[in-house]
């Protein structure tokens, strides 16, 4: 898994860590305890939880961040540049070509159309301008409107994952941040070692 994966992860967890310490604690709460797998056996049990959980989960929150006035690349690219960008307002355009390229097999000229979009709608997300460190690279920044509607996307999908986990103590809600940075770091291991992409 690439570093855009793991920001992006990483962004759109973020507010459940701040949520987490207002959580009721309901520690003493005695509640029955999971049957403890073992290790060689419980890959078919995340197997069957993997389709539910890219398609159903990751759809919502999906949805969540494009609202009804966003395509579904033209989410992508404003996530890109609010999460991949030191600044939070713009990105080259080579590396977000890289980086939705790698994630969605997109073409060049794919790219290209969906910037050139989203940069002459009325109201445009996005300018494509000369990199002021080489004229021969284009860099690629959020307008005002562009900023407006990443703050809406961030709100929209902090409400998504509320409602998921609503209801959560502060012991499941960390323990699940465990496990899912457990999951993404484990993954983007197994990419940098050779052992094939997954």
């Amino acid at each position: 898994m690439d570093s855009f994966h793991r920001k992006s992860f990483e962004s759109s967890m973020q507010f459940v860590c701040n949520r987490a310490v207002n959580v009721n604690d309901r520690s003493m709460q005695i509640t029955p305890t999971p049957p403890i797998v073992p290790q060689q056996t419980a890959a078919p049990s995340f197997l069957k939880l993997f389709y539910p959980f890219h398609y159903l989960v990751g759809a919502a929150i999906e949805r969540a961040l494009q609202g009804e006035a966003l395509s579904h690349h033209e989410a992508v690219i404003l996530w890109m540049i609010h999460s991949e960008s030191g600044d939070g307002t713009s990105l080259p355009r080579k590396e977000i070509e890289r980086l939705i390229c790698s994630w969605y097999e997109l073409g060049s000229p794919a790219v290209s159309k969906v910037l050139k979009r989203m940069a002459t709608k009325e109201k445009p997300l996005i300018t494509i301008r000369d990199s002021e460190q080489s004229g021969r690279e284009k860099a690629v920044r959020l307008t005002p409107h562009g900023e407006s509607e990443v703050i809406l996307m961030m709100a929209r999908a902090n409400q998504m994952i509320d409602q998921i986990i609503e209801g959560w103590d502060t012991e499941e809600i960390r323990g699940g941040l465990h496990f899912l940075k457990r999951v993404v770091d484990r993954v983007g291991e197994i990419n940098g070692s050779g052992g094939g992409q997954i």
